[in-house]
């Protein structure tokens, strides 16, 4: 079923796993949860020898066990989870991963944006059916916040301080008192939250000051954060794990070389220090350098050896792809990644050499282009 969807959820993408780790389940089960705590947790970080089953459990999320722990143990009390990070840290997969294991169904999402508002998460109304039959629950559109409520699932809300001040108000009534009002209907007029239900937000640290959260809010929340990964072991098994399932994905042959994931990583980590020890914005590229952004380069290097390439990944084409990526302001991002090129690519190539300078000129080549 997963091939024929472009993105399959994690619950359709993993439901074999998800089958069989519910079928050897026997430890107590928070509310009407599919998996316990302890399965949850074995399902995001993958299994161990000593918790002798029967088959190995690919780990999906790659983070501080305790983070998850954190969060598996805020819904079993029922409170909202609130993950906090930088971009492409991993705070939607990971919410993903949770709702998928813990109610099997990780699509009842609504995504924070300007233009949120409170009929997004509660709900409104069928305009044709209300004017033929009147305003009744037949003629009224749920949110996703409130089919989690009457279904006594997890609701998640994408990017929560992107939403203005109204839409962050509304949600807390929904996670003290547990119902929705209806106030247009006489009769059968509140939506009441079945045992099970709660609510995994994600916020952009980087969004602090766009809707900051209320106190009230933040009383209702349990904040988990999640850091940018700086491991480099950690990073490269996100960014390999990642490539594989996207090569799977589009049924791609092809080999990524481990020096060349060594380049990429020591490049990111290079920019990341350039970042940290730079006294302006102007003097930082416009990408958070995340995790994500090391996987969408090497996801573009890799189609692009594929479709136009002799289908062998190459540093020239690595490093196109990065310096295409990180360039989204020109002169500025330019000026700074040309500066890296010269002052660290270049020496590094001449003393390390291996691919490194098949990389330094395919990234002067890029440069050159955009600029």
């Amino acid at each position: 079923m997963s091939d024929d969807m472009l993105r399959a959820p994690a619950e359709v993408k993993y439901a074999e796993e998800l089958d069989y780790l519910e079928s050897i389940d026997d430890s107590p089960k928070p509310f009407s949860w599919r998996l316990s705590p302890r399965m949850i947790r074995l399902f995001i970080l993958g299994s161990e020898r000593s918790d002798g089953i029967d088959r190995e459990i690919p780990q999906k999320w790659f983070g501080d066990r305790s983070f998850v722990e954190r969060s598996i143990v805020t819904l079993a009390s029922d409170r909202g989870l609130l993950l906090i990070g930088d971009p492409g840290t991993g705070k939607s997969w990971l919410a993903e991963l949770l709702a998928a294991a813990i109610c099997r169904n990780s699509t009842l999402v609504v995504q924070g944006t300007a233009g949120t508002t409170e009929d997004h998460i509660k709900y409104s109304w069928n305009v044709s059916m209300v004017i033929a039959k009147g305003q009744s629950r037949e003629s009224m559109i749920p949110s996703p916040i409130m089919t989690a409520m009457e279904t006594g699932v997890i609701g998640r809300f994408e990017e929560l301080t992107r939403s203005t001040s109204d839409v962050q108000d509304a949600l807390i009534s929904i996670l003290s008192e547990k119902y929705v009002s209806i106030p247009e209907l006489d009769d059968d007029n509140i939506v009441f939250a079945q045992p099970g239900f709660s609510i995994i937000a994600t916020a952009n640290s980087r969004d602090r000051g766009v809707n900051d959260l209320s106190s009230a809010l933040k009383r209702r929340f349990n904040f988990v954060r999640i850091p940018v990964v700086t491991n480099k072991k950690s990073e490269a098994e996100i960014v390999r794990f990642r490539t594989e399932e996207l090569l799977r994905r589009h049924r791609i042959e092809l080999d990524v070389p481990p020096t060349l994931l060594d380049i990429l990583l020591q490049s990111f980590a290079d920019l990341r220090s350039a970042a940290a020890s730079a006294t302006s914005d102007d003097e930082k590229l416009e990408s958070a350098l995340s995790t994500a952004e090391q996987i969408g380069v090497l996801e573009d290097a890799i189609l692009h050896s594929n479709f136009f390439g002799d289908r062998t990944l190459r540093a020239q084409t690595l490093a196109s792809s990065l310096v295409g990526s990180l360039a989204r302001r020109s002169p500025e991002d330019l000026a700074i990644l040309n500066k890296y090129w010269h002052g660290v690519v270049e020496p590094r190539s001449k003393k390390d050499g291996g691919e490194w300078p098949e990389f330094l000129e395919g990234g002067r080549e890029a440069i050159a282009t955009l600029s």
